[in-house]
């Protein structure tokens, strides 16, 4: 026997929200982060509602109770998979002015041949890809015998799929300056498409940066809009050692443009005269 037909078609808000503040604080997730997103969150449940025909949120706090595997596919709707090309461009100026020459002139004097990079939840693949154009199309002349590798990593397996395929609409490329839109992507249809020579150093691996991180150390690592706003508290220091863990001395740490870090990250200092980017100490 299936599940039974209701009638709701969606979840009112203040319902919603009444039943996130709730929930978020048991997935060690913080309310305030997802107050501007909740619209998709809500959204979500609505479905799952009618998935397993149950009629009121109120009903589904009582799932919840009786199944600990429910809170797992909570967990999953309240990933946030927001991203595009170019996003902060004051950000990504940065690193084209500063912060990528002077990592490549560091692993350069010490004997490397990669600039080893991370970008932590990257959705889509807008935000490793933008590196990789940065990198390829802007810096590697300066810097011809050093490869770029970047490491982006995703809890979600269709977002995945989709950044591997490299291909997107027109609109999440607004942001990109024109010329590197017109050397970086191929048109396929209605959609524009990664070259393949900007896609080979790109590398996609699914991942939950709650758990433990990649094994390995990185010149650059981006995590923004992510740990420092949508987890709690204490989470979001527990993760983010880890992840400066993960950093070169010397290495960067790029978060989002309105983020702030925990006091408790004692071993990074503000690059200087830039925004969200921060450097390891022990260069």
């Amino acid at each position: 026997m299936g599940p039974r037909r209701v009638h709701a078609h969606r979840v009112r808000d203040t319902d919603c929200v009444q039943f996130l503040q709730w929930a978020l604080p048991r997935l060690h997730l913080h309310w305030p982060g997802f107050r501007k997103v909740r619209g998709v969150v809500c959204k979500r449940i609505a479905r799952r509602l009618r998935a397993l025909g149950v009629r009121d949120v109120d009903a589904y706090r009582a799932i919840l109770a009786r199944d600990p595997a429910e809170w797992r596919a909570l967990d999953a709707m309240c990933a946030i998979p927001v991203s595009r090309f170019w996003r902060d461009r004051a950000v990504f100026a940065a690193l084209e002015r500063s912060a990528l020459p002077a990592l490549a002139q560091d692993a350069i004097d010490g004997g490397r041949d990669a600039l080893e990079c991370w970008s932590a939840g990257c959705a889509g693949g807008e935000e490793p890809y933008t590196l990789a154009i940065l990198w390829h199309l802007r810096l590697r002349p300066r810097f011809p015998r050093l490869v770029l590798h970047v490491l982006a990593t995703d809890i979600e397996p269709q977002l995945l799929e989709r950044a591997a395929r490299g291909c997107y609409r027109a609109s999440s490329l607004k942001e990109l300056p024109p010329e590197l839109r017109g050397e970086a992507f191929e048109r396929s249809g209605e959609h524009l498409c990664v070259g393949s020579a900007l896609r080979a150093g790109v590398e996609f691996a699914r991942q939950d940066i709650r758990a433990e991180p990649p094994a390995r150390r990185f010149d650059l690592i981006l995590c923004r809009n992510l740990v420092l706003t949508y987890f709690e508290p204490g989470l979001r220091v527990e993760v983010m050692q880890r992840i400066v863990g993960c950093l070169r001395p010397g290495g960067a740490l790029v978060i989002g443009l309105h983020e702030e870090l925990p006091e408790a990250l004692e071993n990074l200092e503000p690059w200087t005269g830039v925004r969200a980017i921060y450097r390891k100490a022990g260069a």
